[in-house]
């Protein structure tokens, strides 16, 4: 469903407390910080590495972090290499392995993603973000059975783990169990409420044709991100198949305020136009459409039903 998006698990930064002493540099503590941005822990873990200060498990722990820091950059090569250092450094570091899965899986290199991951839960068994990455990498590779068995290790071994219950919904909601995909997003909304879980559970109660609490999830989305699109067209169309056509014209205008090059909103808002009576506004609204889309059957038909031209 348009709107929902599988998001690679998060890694654990480095704050435990055999990572800290009263000895510490400041380099130091900013980079094993997790209250510090990532442009500081960046800095900090390479004027770590630079003093050439640390060896084993500290060495290994500056470029796990970094590592971790340049591959939300999406700087994947780099980020490689430095995970690469980590585990040349301790080779027993399971955070090592499980933010070198992560890289690997942007590079779309699941495998491999999957033999780090492997590893990671080998050396540290309760990990469970190391599960729920594995399990993103098998949902990835089309395996909803592995995919689950792991989101659900990994909500076992951490019942806070936010980005496993939006994963297993969205397995879940892929496998039309939608009352499932619904209570794993409640949960994620509860734990951490934010844009992405209002959207799936949204989409799951439109699926599942529940569409007061999916116009009303897609308002909590237009309230936390009021320039977000998303919020205002999937409401639009809520509205659109209630027939609450103003409203749903209404909507439509903020999406295209906010993303003038989603074809849907263009092409839904000329429904909504053309059911208010507005012919000439429903025209010109097909006719963008299909400049975005060429061929877009539903603009075509509509343009057919109205007597006009492409």
């Amino acid at each position: 469903m348009r709107g929902i998006v599988a998001a690679f698990g998060a890694v654990f930064l480095l704050a435990a407390p055999q990572f800290a002493n009263s000895e510490d540099t400041p380099e130091w503590t900013t980079c094993i910080s997790v209250t510090n941005t990532g442009t500081e822990r960046l800095a900090a873990c390479t004027a770590v590495i630079d003093s050439k200060a640390e060896t084993g498990r500290r060495l290994a722990g500056a470029y796990c972090i970094r590592g971790h820091e340049l591959t939300e950059k999406r700087e994947l090569d780099a980020a490689l290499a430095d995970l690469n250092e980590a585990i040349k450094a301790d080779a027993t570091y399971a955070c090592a392995f499980n933010n070198r899965g992560r890289a690997y899986g942007f590079k779309g290199d699941h495998d491999r993603a999957i033999a780090d991951y492997d590893e990671a839960i080998r050396l540290d068994p309760r990990m469970a973000i190391a599960y729920n990455n594995r399990g993103d990498a098998w949902h990835h590779k089309g395996d909803l059975a592995r995919a689950l068995t792991d989101f659900d290790e990994a909500i076992r071994l951490n019942p806070h783990a936010v980005k496993a219950y939006g994963n297993r919904g969205l397995v879940h909601f892929q496998k039309r169990d939608y009352a499932r995909a619904i209570e794993d997003y409640s949960m994620q909304i509860r734990v951490a409420p934010d844009v992405l879980a209002y959207l799936a559970r949204g989409n799951a109660y439109r699926a599942s044709e529940q569409l007061d609490r999916a116009e009303a999830d897609y308002a909590s989305v237009i309230r936390i991100a009021p320039t977000d699109a998303r919020g205002w067209r999937n409401r639009g169309l809520i509205r659109l198949v209630k027939g609450n056509n103003k409203s749903a014209l209404a909507d439509y205008d903020k999406a295209l305020q906010y993303d003038p090059a989603d074809v849907y909103s263009w092409n839904n808002r000329a429904l909504a136009k053309m059911r208010v009576g507005d012919k000439k506004g429903a025209i010109a609204d097909l006719r963008k459409a299909l400049e975005l889309r060429p061929g877009l059957e539903s603009a075509l038909a509509a343009l057919k039903q109205l007597g006009a031209a492409p």
